[in-house]
C-alpha cells in the first residue's frame, strides 16, 4: 500500500476548488488529466455526495465523493480494476489570510491484484513526481477557469 501526500497553494478559493472537484460534467479531463470523458459515469449524486466512475489509460475506479464538510473532500474507492482496500483520496482545503488556499492532498493506493500492487509501488516511489505534476496542472487549470469566469 502506498500513501502519498502533497501540499499545494492556489489562488482559487476553497469554494472554487470544491466546485472544480465536484464538477462531473463533460470536459472534466481539462481539469483532471486522469479523468477521461469516456470513463466518466455518474451513478448517483446529492447535495454533498456523488458516486462516480472515472479513470484514464486503462485504469478506472468508482469513487464515493463526500463533501459534507465543505473544507474536506473524501473520495473513497468502492470498485476499481486495480485498486481496493483503503484506496482513495482526501483533499483538505484551508483558506489563508492572503486570499489563497492551501490544498493538502492524501492519496492512498492499495492494489487488489498484481497490476494494482505494482502500480501502487511505482506511484509511491518514482511515480510520485507524476502525481505531483498532475496536481500542479489541476491547480493551474482551476485558477485559469476562475480567471475566465470573472
Amino acid at each position: 500500500m502506498s500513501t502519498i501526500h502533497f501540499v499545494e497553494k492556489t489562488t482559487a478559493t476553497p469554494e472554487q476548488f470544491l466546485a472544480a472537484l465536484t464538477d462531473f460534467g463533460p470536459g472534466r479531463a481539462q481539469l483532471f488529466g486522469n479523468s477521461a470523458d469516456e470513463y466518466l459515469k455518474i451513478h448517483g449524486h446529492g447535495p454533498d455526495w456523488a458516486d462516480v466512475t472515472e479513470g484514464a489509460g486503462g485504469i478506472w475506479e468508482r469513487l464515493r465523493y463526500d463533501w459534507s464538510d465543505a473544507r474536506r473532500v473524501v473520495m473513497t474507492t468502492t470498485d476499481s480494476n486495480i485498486w481496493g482496500g483503503r484506496s482513495g483520496h482526501t483533499y483538505t482545503l484551508t483558506p489563508q489570510s492572503d486570499g489563497t488556499t492551501v490544498l493538502d492532498v492524501v492519496v492512498v493506493r492499495e492494489g487488489k491484484n498484481l497490476k494494482g500492487r505494482l502500480t501502487g509501488v511505482l506511484l509511491g516511489t518514482v511515480g510520485k513526481g507524476v502525481l505531483a505534476k498532475a496536481l500542479k496542472n489541476t491547480v493551474k487549470a482551476v485558477e485559469a477557469r476562475n480567471r475566465v469566469a470573472r
